[in-house]
């Protein structure tokens, strides 16, 4: 507990986090005052050394196991406490170290070659189709959703995010559009119902994800114009008029970035435009925490702005716009959360007690990483050509707005659906 001990002195400055060690001992960190109180027990002699040893992977792993129990409060506001006291603005104390040591750990996991990058994948995408339906919305957008003013429902941000990129990409009649990193198919299906002449592609790595797309689009009707393929960006051939990416390029790896944007540049046509929707880090190149790299997401990355344009100015693509969305993801993660503590008892018969509570430290640890951290999302778009797309953005907000008028009626119907399965006690129902 000594070496923990001297590490919570110095870094709990709001709130109070009290440790009860195995032995009985109680010991007390930081003022309370207003911020949040709480109380964990440690079962066993070798949990304080290894928290201090590894901070994140050794107090997920001991939570995970039953080693840790949150006495009073729970995991989301022991979280709370962390990052209350580890705010960027107020604690950046190791930046320096992570830019320096950050090459050499990234290239180390990170090479993602397209036999890695596919097991990577399957690790956490190819898990069962129910979890994911317990905790995202109906259309299983599993990226930052968007809130304009007045929105509360996770199922109304999520589709207003499919709208908000598809005006960025400037469709027009029959375009031939790629989705890099297609998921359970639900952007390009949106797309797709924009305008009858348009053709998509969408791919994957995750078998799982590919049956279930390929699926929804027979029963959408169609399968003749949606076209989804398991395949890796590296190996796809073709031309596109469109290319639009939500939430891959965080697996792309920081060795494959300029494959990455080579391979944009060659599948756009001569007129093409791209929009690329990532998670980015505000504080500049860092590099992926222990527990996420072993059980969330191996081999991904969350990048730094100034680690991507680089690879975009050498394949000499322009950057045509960029939005920097700051607390949407913390809203989208507060939502699954809470639908994830609704659908616990399902969870738990999935899988088993320790799975629901690493999926619950998973969601609790991205929430407050865009709360109080430095995470972010980006919108990058990026065209071949300068004089492809209108000087001004008014076309964005137009486009934008036509769509949203073109889904209100299926948003109506998508919610008196949702009034009737919230009935059922379906876990959708708790947001």
């Amino acid at each position: 507990m000594f070496l923990l001990g001297r590490l919570l002195a110095k870094l709990i400055r709001r709130g109070r986090l009290e440790i009860i060690t195995d032995g009985g001992n109680r010991h007390g960190f930081g003022p309370g005052g207003d911020g949040p109180r709480v109380t964990i027990r440690l079962h066993d002699g070798r949990v304080a050394g290894e928290i201090a040893r590894s901070p994140a992977l050794g107090t997920a792993e001991a939570y995970m196991d039953g080693r840790i129990t949150v006495e009073n409060g729970d995991i989301e506001q022991l979280l709370e406490v962390i990052s209350l006291n580890s705010e960027w603005m107020d604690a950046n104390l190791n930046a320096h170290w992570l830019r320096r040591s950050g090459r050499f750990l990234r290239s180390a996991y990170q090479k993602n070659r397209p036999r890695i990058a596919q097991r990577n994948v399957a690790h956490h995408y190819d898990l069962s189709a129910r979890l994911y339906d317990l905790f995202l919305d109906v259309d299983r957008q599993y990226s930052c959703a968007y809130y304009r003013p007045g929105v509360v429902s996770l199922e109304t941000a999520q589709h207003d995010k499919k709208a908000h990129i598809a005006a960025k990409l400037y469709l027009q009649p029959g375009q031939r559009v790629l989705d890099i990193g297609c998921g359970w198919g639900g952007m390009a299906l949106y797309i797709a119902s924009l305008d009858p002449s348009l053709k998509v592609t969408g791919i994957t790595l995750s078998e799982e994800q590919l049956k279930i797309a390929r699926d929804r689009a027979e029963e959408a009707g169609v399968s003749d114009r949606v076209d989804f393929r398991l395949i890796d960006y590296r190996e796809l051939q073709g031309r596109f008029d469109r290319i639009v990416s939500v939430g891959m390029f965080e697996h792309v790896g920081t060795p494959q970035y300029q494959t990455f944007f080579d391979r944009v540049g060659d599948l756009l046509t001569d007129s093409g435009v791209a929009l690329i929707h990532t998670i980015g880090r505000a504080e500049g190149p860092g590099v992926t925490d222990a527990f996420t790299r072993k059980y969330i997401f191996p081999g991904g990355y969350v990048p730094a702005l100034s680690e991507i344009v680089p690879h975009i100015e050498n394949r000499m693509l322009w950057i045509t716009d960029i939005e920097v969305l700051r607390l949407h993801y913390a809203r989208t993660l507060d939502a699954w959360l809470r639908r994830t503590r609704f659908a616990r008892d399902e969870i738990v018969s999935l899988y088993d007690e320790r799975f629901y509570r690493m999926w619950l430290f998973y969601l609790a640890g991205s929430k407050f990483a865009f709360e109080r951290g430095t995470h972010m999302n980006l919108q990058i778009q990026i065209a071949r050509r300068r004089d492809t797309l209108p000087i001004t953005r008014d076309y964005m907000a137009d486009a934008e707005r036509r769509y949203l008028e073109l889904g209100a009626r299926q948003s109506a119907a998508e919610g008196a659906a949702m009034g009737s399965i919230s009935k059922s006690g379906d876990p959708r129902s708790a947001v």
